[in-house]
């Protein structure tokens, strides 16, 4: 892709996400070192041989980039027939932006060697971030300056993808650049994302699996890849955690309400996820008398509340969902699924039969 093309593709995106991003007087004012200190993740998805040129033989790139920098870092287990791993990096952000350096480094040193050529400049290598949907806006920042001045500062190009990963409410922005150069963008966006706490809660993470169709034949996976009737999910985009695949808001003093269940009648833990649906999709979910969010709910057993407004000035509207570990993952899979089906409904209409 050209220079020209990635800028018309950041413009276009500015323009439709130019009230999502968090206006400056809005965010707390930090200091550099406060910002080098705060802790943050930062995923990635990285190919099958990426994967292997960070972690090394027996593991030891990614236990001399965790002694060097103090991050945590790891990668998903292999998922078989699935080409898609999940970098994730967790430390400080002066840290994190030097270790994904590090990583940048390596893959640009390992490119030859593992057979990964198609970069369009020898001296660099992409980092295939992962960001949340919610936080895309403050990143890119209003009519795309904000990334533009990232673009400049670091000396790279990036791209951000419009649409969200399979099951997940996160994008891809693909950073393209030296080293030097992906280490000061990511320190950048890190200050963004720092900032933008408060919309990353909520977020459901990209995992790499096979999704395969009612009769069992799989689908192309790959980065956009389309979804079936049925799925398998691997892993958790870690190798360190075995914690729930979406960010969890700080907790709120509640005790002036009654108590809720903290588990099903199973004995299952009760977890709460809330996701934003654009509001032009919302009537699809809901369907005609509210017969397909009934049917999402008793087919996944989880309990869905929808917004009655838009939570923000982006327009979309909050969905809850509360349940089981796996009754919110099957709701979100058939939520995701309904949105998927709306989009490729409305993709292939006339336009004046759009709605």
């Amino acid at each position: 892709m050209s220079a020209e093309d990635a800028s018309q593709d950041v413009n276009e995106l500015a323009s439709s996400l130019n009230n999502t991003h968090v206006q400056d007087g809005d965010a707390p004012q930090r200091t550099e070192e406060e910002y080098a200190q705060a802790n943050l993740t930062l995923r990635a998805i990285v190919s099958s041989k990426e994967a292997g040129v960070i972690i090394g033989k027996a593991g030891q790139n990614v236990a001399d980039l965790r002694e060097k920098t103090g991050v945590r870092a790891g990668v998903s287990k292999v998922v078989q027939g699935v080409h898609d791993r999940v970098l994730s990096v967790t430390g400080s952000l002066e840290a994190m932006a030097k270790a994904y350096g590090i990583v940048a480094d390596a893959l640009l040193k390992g490119a030859p060697q593992m057979g990964m050529g198609g970069a369009v400049n020898p001296n660099t290598h992409p980092v295939r971030l992962l960001i949340s949907h919610n936080q895309m806006g403050t990143i890119i920042g209003r009519q795309g300056l904000k990334i533009k001045q990232i673009q400049d500062s670091a000396g790279v190009r990036m791209v951000a993808q419009k649409e969200m990963l399979p099951q997940s409410t996160e994008r891809i922005v693909e950073v393209q650049g030296s080293p030097d150069g992906i280490e000061k963008a990511v320190w950048e966006i890190g200050k963004c994302l720092i900032d933008d706490e408060a919309r990353g809660y909520g977020t459901v993470l990209y995992n790499p699996a096979i999704r395969v169709q009612p009769g069992g034949a799989p689908l192309n996976n790959g980065v956009g890849g389309v979804r079936g009737g049925s799925f398998s999910r691997t892993g958790n985009g870690t190798d360190f955690t075995d914690g729930p695949t979406y960010r969890r808001p700080p907790a709120v003093d509640r005790s002036d309400r009654p108590p809720m269940p903290t588990t099903t009648e199973d004995g299952e833990e009760i977890q709460t996820q809330n996701i934003s649906i654009p509001s032009d999709m919302v009537g699809c979910i809901i369907g005609r008398g509210g017969s397909k969010i009934s049917e999402i709910r008793k087919s996944s057993g989880a309990r869905i509340s929808i917004a009655k407004a838009p939570h923000d000035d982006t327009g979309e509207r909050m969905f809850t969902i509360t349940g089981s570990a796996i009754a919110n993952e099957k709701a979100l899979y058939l939520l995701y699924e309904n949105l998927e089906a709306e989009k490729m409904r409305r993709s292939q209409a006339p336009d004046g039969d759009r709605v």
